[in-house]
C-alpha cells in the first residue's frame, strides 16, 4: 500500500515545491495531503472494504460443515383394536449426520478462500485509482490558479498602459479612442480570467469529493508543474502494466471459478446421510437402538448444466483479462503519445516561443513609450506572450495528467528518460 501511495506521490515531485506564483496560507493543500485525505475518506474505498469483508464471510461460512438432525418419532398409537389409545406406542428419538464426500468442502474453502483473494486484489486496483484520480484533480486545481495568474499578469501589463496613454493623449500623439482600445482589451482578459475562475471553483469542487467532501476545505493547492522529463520506452510501460491489480486479479478470478467447476463436478458425487436413535417399546417396555443410512443416486440429475456453465465461467477469464488489458494498454497507449507531445511542445514553447514573445514585448513596450510603434502592435505583443503562457501551462497540465494516469496503471513511478520512443 505504501508503495502504491509513493507512486503518485513520486508522479508529481515537482508538485511539492512552492513557486513564487501559487497561493498561501493556512490551508493551501499538497499533493500528500491530498491523498492522504482521499484514502481517508473516499467512499468508493469504504464500499472496497465492506466487499473484502463480505467475501470473507463467504470464506467462513464455507467452511461450515452441515448441522446434525434431531428427530423424535411416534408409531402405532391413536389406531384402533391393539393400537388403540397411546399402549402400543413406539418412540423413537433420532439423531442424524450428513457426510458430505468427494472433497466438496474442500472445493468451497478453495472457491471462497480464491473470492477473498481476488476482492482484495479489487481493492488494491480501486485504491490506486483513487489515488491516481486524486493526483489529476490536484493537477487541475493547480493548472487552473496559473492560468488565472498568467492572465492576471496580461491584465497588469494592460493596466500599466493606461498613464502612459493618457499622457499621450494630453501630448497629442495618440487619440481617446487608443485608450478605449486598450481598455477593452484588458477588459476581454478580465473576462477570461473570470472563466478560469469559474473553472477553478469547479477543479476545486471536484477534487474535494475525492477527498471525500462536500465543499472544498482548502484555499488553494502549492506546487510546481514546471519540472518534466521525456518519458521511457514505451514497451517499458507495457511490461510494467502486467502487474497492475485489475490484471493480477484475474489469476485469482480464475483459481476460484476452477473450484466452482470442482464443486459442480463434485455435486454429482453422493453423500451419505448416517442416523443413529433410541426406540422405546411402550406395551413391552422394551428398548432398542435404531441405526441408518441413506443417499441420493445420481440417476437422473447429474449436473451437467451447472458443469457446463461453470466450464464455460471459467474459461471466460481468460477472455475478460484480454479485454482488460487492452483497455489498461489503450489508456496507457493515449496517456503516453500525451505525454511524449506535450514534451516536445514546451520543449519548443520554452526554447523558442517565449523567449522571443519576452523579447518582442520588452521592446515594443519600450518603444512605444518613446513612439517608435503603434499601440495595436503593442497589444498584439503582448497577447501572443500570454498565449504562449498559456500554451506552456496547457502542456504541462497534459504532460502531469498522463504520468499521473501512466503511473495509476502500472502502480509505480516509472523512470524517466531523455529521450523515450514508443
Amino acid at each position: 500500500m505504501r508503495l502504491w501511495r509513493a507512486a503518485l506521490v513520486a508522479c508529481m515531485v515537482a508538485c511539492v515545491a512552492t513557486p513564487s506564483w501559487a497561493q498561501q496560507g493556512a490551508h493551501a493543500l499538497t499533493l500528500q495531503q491530498a491523498l492522504k485525505r482521499a484514502l481517508a475518506a473516499n467512499p468508493r474505498l469504504t464500499a472496497a472494504e465492506r466487499d473484502l469483508g463480505i467475501a470473507e464471510g463467504r470464506s467462513l461460512q464455507a467452511r461450515a460443515i452441515p448441522n446434525p438432525e434431531l428427530s423424535a418419532e411416534g408409531e402405532n398409537a391413536f389406531g384402533s383394536g391393539p393400537y388403540r389409545g397411546t399402549q402400543s406406542l413406539e418412540t423413537t428419538l433420532q439423531l442424524s449426520q450428513l457426510v458430505e464426500l468427494g472433497g466438496k468442502r474442500d472445493a468451497r474453502i478453495a472457491a471462497g478462500l480464491a473470492g477473498v483473494d481476488a476482492v482484495a486484489w479489487q481493492r488494491r486496483a480501486t485504491r490506486l485509482e483513487i489515488m491516481s484520480e486524486t493526483a489529476v484533480g490536484f493537477i487541475q486545481v493547480l493548472s487552473e490558479q496559473r492560468r488565472i495568474q498568467i492572465l492576471g499578469d496580461h491584465v497588469t501589463a494592460l493596466d500599466r498602459l493606461q498613464p502612459l496613454l493618457q499622457r499621450r493623449v494630453e501630448a497629442g500623439a495618440s487619440s481617446r479612442p487608443e485608450v478605449l482600445r486598450a481598455q477593452v482589451a484588458a477588459d476581454l482578459v478580465r473576462v477570461e480570467r473570470e472563466k478560469a475562475k469559474a473553472l477553478l471553483s469547479t477543479a476545486r469542487r471536484e477534487l474535494a469529493m475525492l477527498m471525500g467532501d462536500n465543499a472544498p476545505r482548502f484555499s488553494s493547492v502549492s506546487g510546481n508543474l514546471g519540472v518534466i522529463r521525456r518519458p521511457p520506452p514505451f514497451r517499458t510501460i507495457v511490461d510494467a502494466i502486467e502487474n497492475n491489480p485489475q490484471l493480477v486479479r484475474w489469476t485469482a478470478v480464475w483459481a476460484q471459478r476452477n473450484a466452482e467447476l470442482l464443486s459442480a463436478r463434485l455435486k454429482v458425487v453422493p453423500d451419505v446421510r448416517a442416523s443413529v436413535g433410541w426406540r422405546r417399546f411402550r406395551e413391552s417396555s422394551d428398548n432398542a437402538m435404531v441405526f441408518g443410512l441413506s443417499m441420493t443416486l445420481p440417476l437422473w440429475d447429474q449436473n451437467q448444466g451447472d458443469i457446463l456453465a461453470a466450464h464455460e465461467s471459467r474459461d471466460k477469464v481468460q477472455a475478460e483479462r484480454a479485454i482488460n488489458k487492452l483497455a489498461l494498454l489503450s489508456i496507457a497507449g493515449r496517456a503516453y503519445d500525451t505525454a511524449t507531445s506535450a514534451v516536445q511542445e514546451i520543449e519548443l514553447l520554452r526554447n523558442t516561443v517565449l523567449p522571443n514573445a519576452r523579447d518582442a514585448a520588452r521592446g515594443l513596450e519600450e518603444g512605444y513609450g518613446q513612439g517608435r510603434y503603434t499601440l495595436l502592435e503593442l497589444l498584439d505583443v503582448q497577447a501572443a506572450l500570454t498565449e504562449a503562457a498559456l500554451r506552456e501551462q496547457d502542456a504541462l497540465r497534459s504532460f502531469h495528467i498522463a504520468v499521473a494516469t501512466i503511473e495509476g496503471l502500472v502502480g509505480r513511478p516509472f523512470a524517466m528518460a531523455q529521450g523515450g520512443r514508443r
